[in-house]
């Protein structure tokens, strides 16, 4: 017998399959017609571990009527819609497609991206980098023009520089392409803080900017908890609390990622939740801010003729970027998000883009 995921492709016709259990209201007018509203569909390239804890975590919060899933491997990718389509029964309603062609993303309001070449012992950041760009080459021209009027949100490695070659080669205008950035760092960075003063991590306002990775500031001077400076608390009733400690802090954000991966191989379901609550913020119109890699330029003494990207505090809405926090940062701290974004900036310029 066939394998299939409907009983249409075991040789069913599925038209008109519903009429014989129901029937409409008998109110003496016409055949009703359907109601007819526009439905939500997001798509994610790359089906292995962060992908499909993205798409698992979207799911179970019922933030689209259709998800699309796209990878290379068919097989894997047919497992992987197989195994959330099981679970049907107990999900909000959603359709699942995937394919190796990226047509099947046709009209989407928001793109994940989380494909990305796996780096090979020995081999060169630089020499990944220009594999990742040429795997971008392939992806996103093709999936700008399935879904010209599409958010692109770009979760794949290294975040902030694929997504300005994504920016580049999609065309989109800056505010519909943004790297999921440091909002996860930004989590971690509250969690750590939450359980120190034993509060919930949500009533910590704290965050993570400038590169997602080694690099990325913790901007210490604007950390509160119920609108009270948290770093002022601290050294007052911690003499242990100097730049060496913080510096430790902003290190163990750094590297929790490095130890998730230590144990278990990978990260999945933080950056799983990460990334669909960016989704909801976009799709939902929700104007909440979120600390993601959005274009920089002339932020923060960033040139304007260096259009990088990093994270930054930023309003993000049905449109995408709708604006960015015009933080206030000390001048050390605005220091370090200068050099981080010069690096950027010059990996960048390596890319002939």
């Amino acid at each position: 017998m066939k394998k299939a995921s409907s009983l249409s492709e075991l040789g069913f016709d599925a038209d008109g399959a519903s009429s014989g259990f129901f029937r409409p209201v008998a109110d003496g007018t016409s055949t009703p017609t359907a109601h007819r509203r526009r439905l939500t569909k997001i798509s994610v390239i790359g089906t292995g571990n962060v992908g499909m804890a993205i798409a698992q975590t979207i799911l179970t919060r019922d933030l689209a009527d259709e998800i699309a899933l796209v990878d290379a491997l068919p097989d894997k990718l047919r497992g992987e819609m197989l195994d959330l389509q099981h679970a049907a029964a107990f999900l909000p309603r959603t359709r699942l497609v995937s394919d190796t062609d990226s047509a099947v993303t046709k009209g989407s309001d928001l793109v994940i991206i989380t494909a990305g070449a796996r780096q090979i012992p020995g081999e060169t950041r630089l020499n990944l980098l220009q594999r990742n760009v040429s795997l971008f080459r392939k992806i996103v021209p093709a999936v700008a023009e399935h879904s010209p009027e599409a958010l692109l949100l770009i979760v794949s490695n290294p975040v902030d520089i694929l997504t300005y070659v994504a920016w580049k080669l999609s065309g989109f205008p800056a505010s519909r392409v943004i790297g999921s950035g440091t909002n996860l760092d930004s989590s971690r960075f509250r969690f750590l803080l939450a359980e120190h003063l034993d509060v919930n991590a949500q009533d910590v306002q704290a965050y993570m900017v400038g590169e997602h990775g080694d690099s990325s500031v913790a901007v210490w001077s604007s950390v509160s908890v119920a609108g009270m400076p948290v770093l002022k608390s601290l050294q007052q009733s911690h003499s242990s609390f100097d730049e060496a400690a913080l510096e430790g802090i902003r290190r163990a954000v750094v590297d929790s990622a490095y130890e998730v991966i230590s144990l278990k191989g990978y990260t999945s379901w933080a950056i799983g939740y990460s990334v669909a609550s960016l989704a909801a913020s976009l799709l939902r119109d929700q104007r909440r801010i979120h600390p993601v890699s959005v274009l920089a330029a002339g932020f923060h003494g960033i040139a304007d003729d260096h259009p990088v990207f990093i994270s930054l505090p930023a309003r993000l809405g049905r449109a995408g970027v709708l604006g960015v926090a015009e933080m206030e940062l000390t001048e050390e701290e605005a220091n370090k998000v200068r050099r981080s974004a010069k690096t950027l900036w010059q990996n960048c310029q390596l890319l002939g883009l």
